[in-house]
């Protein structure tokens, strides 16, 4: 392969951003870097500029996989072999309000 059909980035890295303790770590936005110290470093400088974040997470973009848009239907419709998960199956004793 010659240089000129290298890829001439670094690896994209998804940034994800705690704000408070035991809040959820949500998604931020990317950035580009060789390897995980300098994506962590990289995603401080970029979304915790205003100390808006408590805990930074850093994911290789190619370690995530994702469903299609096209998955909508039956990828995500209920089990309905699986009674059991619907309450109106189930008997209260008397005498429990």
């Amino acid at each position: 392969m010659s240089e000129k059909n290298k890829d001439s980035q670094w690896p994209l890295w998804e940034v994800f951003v705690q704000s408070e303790q035991g809040g959820p770590h949500i998604h931020a936005g990317s950035v580009h870097a060789p390897d995980p110290e300098m994506a962590l470093q990289n995603a401080r400088d970029v979304y915790s500029r205003r100390n808006e974040a408590i805990s930074l997470w850093v994911v290789p973009s190619v370690s995530i996989t994702a469903t299609m848009p096209s998955d909508q239907g039956p990828f995500f419709d209920p089990a309905s072999d699986k009674i059991y998960r619907h309450p109106q199956f189930y008997h209260v004793p008397k005498g429990l309000k």
